[in-house]
């Protein structure tokens, strides 16, 4: 006899348990978010047993192509279920590119604008809020550093941290027009005249401390989003030891 059929649960009324989602959308920087240490892993960790962190970053690409690609990555079907508990949308570092030194990247000033109020649209209309979406701007480029890898590569300096500074505002504007929440890193991490050279690892992408920092101020604008959220699942010494199933399979 199996263990099911011993007690007598019947199958068809046991619910799937359905994690929210937080979903974190962008670039490199976001896809080498779930590294050791890494800001996305960060907030993985503290969400566990509340929510999933989706990595949907995607290296090299642009707001253009991140907004082109949503139908593939977001559906109603999530929102029906109203288990997207919040999105951020971290663009800019590639579409910041100078246009004449990678036109493959760049993207215009003003498009990048339009296509972040794009995505915000678009992910409304599958059910995602303004206020579950958080935008992130590129954070500031050390020149020097980022110029090293493009001769390594065979280029020269195809960013300018002020050119980064212009995408960053563009980004703090269409998160205010839109209704999103912001973090502005860009800013933040030159507040006070600090040296942000530490929380770069290569002059473009995040260093540990980079990714630290991008955690601790992106957790102040997540947490209230999820702070509702239950801990999935009993607690273990919650659980009837003599008849668990009568706690892990049916509704708390």
């Amino acid at each position: 006899m199996s263990q099911f059929s011993r007690f007598h649960f019947n199958m068809s009324k046991i619910k799937t348990v359905i994690w929210p989602e937080v979903i974190l959308f962008g670039d490199s920087i976001t896809q080498g978010s779930f590294q050791p240490n890494g800001w996305g892993a960060d907030i993985a960790h503290k969400l566990a047993r509340k929510c999933d962190v989706l990595n949907r970053g995607l290296s090299g690409y642009n707001s253009r192509w991140g907004k082109i690609l949503l139908p593939r990555l977001f559906s109603s079907t999530n929102s029906e279920e109203n288990n997207i508990a919040a999105v951020t949308v971290f663009f800019g570092s590639n579409d910041c590119a100078l246009q004449d030194k990678n036109p493959q990247q760049h993207v215009p000033l003003q498009e990048y604008s339009e296509n972040l109020k794009e995505i915000t649209r678009f992910l409304a209309s599958v059910g995602v809020s303004a206020d579950r979406i958080i935008f992130i701007t590129p954070p500031p480029i050390n020149e020097s550093a980022w110029e090293k890898e493009c001769i390594v590569k065979g280029s020269t300096l195809n960013r300018h941290n002020s050119v980064a500074g212009q995408y960053a505002q563009a980004c703090v504007q269409a998160a205010s027009q839109c209704g999103a929440d912001v973090l502005d890193l860009w800013t933040l991490m030159q507040k006070d005249g600090q040296d942000y050279t530490a929380f770069l690892s290569d002059g473009l992408h995040l260093s540990q401390e980079g990714n630290q920092f991008v955690s601790q101020h992106l957790w102040e604008l997540l947490e209230s989003r999820v702070a509702h959220l239950p801990f999935i699942l009993p607690y273990w010494g919650d659980v009837d030891a003599k008849s668990p199933e009568s706690n892990l399979l049916c509704d708390q």
